[in-house]
């Protein structure tokens, strides 16, 4: 049996753990099995850039952060384009696939990387998904591999922030990644002792927010911790198109809410505000122990889908178990934070603001 393997997208801890859970499991149950590791995601298979992968070149590979095969975004609305030659990235890649007689393609990857999963097993190659993204937004999925071990980093962050907002008597926002949803920011401001989470599914008002840190301060309030994900948005921001929110900051200058709303925050308040940005710090570095471990159930639990011959499906973790679900049923959806989730409604019954009256 021929095996494709990728990673595609954004990088997170756990990629490399998922690859060897599979291939202990391909190596040691499917007989005859070669395979073949694109470099760099669906650019490898569309340029035909791969490695053939012995048994050996999984070992050690558990604490790993990062992948050994690289990676590399391909925007899913590009790859039915075609080139001066009539060809798409779409053609390329089953052209690669059929040329190597591939009889499986496993894709580690987020919402994009399950779209074009989704679209080359509707053109007939066999796929089976793996759901990776420290975003944790991948439907029908309880949790990605890669999000328990950004959510600690991001939870550490936020720890330090503590000492340092009270030795200055500061409001200090610190932002976490989740440009559409906010479950790492929801997770790690709990985790964290935020004052106030901000998160997309909950669009703040600026009104409410220097309300609710004024209303603590003069309660005797030295500092406020405020965690807020890069896609946060103002209720006004909200009622624009996507597009007419991305040309408003981009004249101003933004890339993100953050520091528009600290300034804002310091001019109303008084108080001295300052942002800290974690950045890339969550997507790397080695998984946590959850993360091995999930990254162990779901990579063995794809090797077993491979060898059973049960493809067009991406594996899940739902209600206790490992399972799959049908590529074609979670490609474009996204699980974002409900505004009732438990979460939500457990933070703010312990007083947890999320900027709105």
């Amino acid at each position: 049996m021929k095996i494709g393997m990728l990673t595609s997208g954004g990088d997170c801890p756990g990629l490399n753990a998922v690859m060897r859970a599979f291939a202990k499991y391909a190596f040691s149950h499917i007989a005859d099995v070669k395979i073949f590791g694109f470099l760099n995601g669906y650019t490898g298979l569309i340029e035909n850039e791969y490695e053939e992968l012995e048994e050996k070149d999984f070992e050690n590979l558990l604490l790993a952060g990062g992948t050994m095969l690289g990676s590399k975004r391909q925007p899913f609305k590009l790859m039915t384009e075609t080139d001066g030659n009539n060809r798409s990235k779409l053609d390329k890649m089953k052209e690669t696939y059929k040329n190597l007689g591939l009889d499986c393609l496993i894709t580690l990857g987020g919402a994009g990387t399950h779209k074009t999963a989704a679209l080359l097993s509707a053109e007939g190659c066999n796929v089976i998904g793996l759901p990776k993204t420290i975003d944790n937004d991948i439907w029908g999925t309880d949790v990605t591999f890669g999000f328990e071990t950004a959510m600690e980093t991001a939870t550490l962050c936020i720890d330090k922030m503590h000492s340092t907002a009270s030795s200055h008597g500061r409001i200090m926002l610190v932002e976490v990644m989740g440009n559409k949803v906010g479950w790492l920011t929801l997770y790690a401001g709990l985790a964290g002792g935020a004052d106030m989470i901000l998160i997309p599914e909950i669009p703040y008002d600026e009104d409410a927010v220097v309300e609710f840190l004024e209303k603590r301060r003069k309660a005797g309030a030295r500092y406020s911790i405020v965690a807020i994900a890069e896609g946060a948005m103002s209720k006004e921001e909200a009622a624009l198109r996507k597009k007419e929110r991305l040309a408003l900051r981009a004249a101003r200058g933004e890339t993100t809410v953050t520091q528009r709303l600290a300034r804002n925050i310091e001019a109303r308040t008084g108080v001295e505000t300052r942002t800290q940005v974690i950045g890339y710090l969550q997507r790397g570095g080695s998984p946590n122990p959850y993360d091995r471990a999930l990254c162990t159930l779901m990579g063995s639990y794809a090797g077993e889908l491979a060898e059973k011959g049960k493809f067009g499906v991406t594996v899940a973790y739902s209600g206790g178990r490992v399972t799959y679900n049908s590529l074609s049923d979670i490609a474009g959806k996204a699980k974002s934070v409900p505004p009732t989730h438990p979460m939500v409604r457990a933070a703010k019954s312990i007083g947890i603001s999320f900027g709105v009256f």
